[in-house]
């Protein structure tokens, strides 16, 4: 899958990406609860490195936390200026590549990468890649959070698909009521790379029309995952879950070598 196929999944997603959750504010107010606890009070610099339309990032902007949000996607990136805006909060925005940061060394005191985003990296290369680059950003004994789907399990099973889910629009008056999601997995002969094409339906006109957009993930395992960040320059390195940190996913959470 090439940074082109991520970057248009994720542009032609952006206008819609709320529509997958049933409360995106809600969603945004409660995750950025669960990252704050990890990260404390002391609200420091924060780059979220994959931020999309702002899930992560103005979840903690709403928390006090200086956030600076990038992305591959420019479409994403952009809403989540404005979508920041609208809720008068402070969020710094930028396209880029998560190998490639565009900001000094040592600049940042946190620095998250949630959402499944690091799994769209497909080998090992480019996956230290990034996490060397988070380091590099992140100031001494800095904190990493990166979240992934629950490898370990869905490698055990390897689903073909997910089950369908209707949101209900909420207040937007342009979301036209409903929509309705799910994901095919066609997984790789490696048994560790999966395609995914994901469906989304959108009432208009009294009928439905359908949208699919198609990319690529590597199930990292979670000893795989912590290797590479240790060999990236992290220490101290664990598995939280979510029923310990009220977050939709695991969490590695590790801290910058001084």
């Amino acid at each position: 899958m090439s940074e082109t196929s991520v970057t248009r999944f994720y542009d032609e997603l952006a206008d819609g990406y709320h529509l997958i959750y049933s409360d995106w504010d809600a969603s945004m107010r409660r995750q950025g609860n669960a990252l704050h606890a990890l990260i404390g009070d002391d609200r420091g610099e924060v780059l979220d490195c994959s931020c999309g339309i702002g899930t992560q990032a103005i979840g903690l902007a709403m928390r006090g936390h200086r956030v600076t949000g990038t992305d591959l996607s420019p479409r994403a990136a952009a809403r989540a200026g404005r979508e920041a805006e609208r809720r008068n909060l402070g969020l710094r925005v930028a396209a880029a590549d998560m190998r490639q940061l565009p900001f000094g060394g040592g600049r940042f005191d946190v620095a998250v990468c949630a959402d499944n985003s690091l799994p769209h990296l497909l080998t090992e290369h480019d996956v230290r890649a990034a996490l060397t680059e988070m380091r590099r950003v992140l100031r001494p004994d800095g904190l990493l959070l990166v979240s992934t789907r629950p490898y370990d399990e869905l490698l055990r099973d390897r689903p073909a698909s997910t089950p369908p889910q209707v949101h209900q629009a909420g207040d937007r008056s342009d979301d036209g009521g409903r929509s309705v999601t799910f994901q095919l997995w066609h997984w790789h002969e490696d048994g560790e790379h999966y395609d995914l094409e994901h469906f989304q339906l959108l009432p208009e006109g009294g009928e439905w029309r359908v949208r699919t957009r198609r990319t690529t993930y590597w199930a990292l395992s979670q000893d795989r995952l912590t290797r590479l960040a240790a060999e990236a320059g992290f220490s101290d390195v664990q598995w939280r879950l979510p029923q310990e940190t009220g977050f939709f996913q695991p969490l590695l959470v590790a801290r910058a070598d001084a």
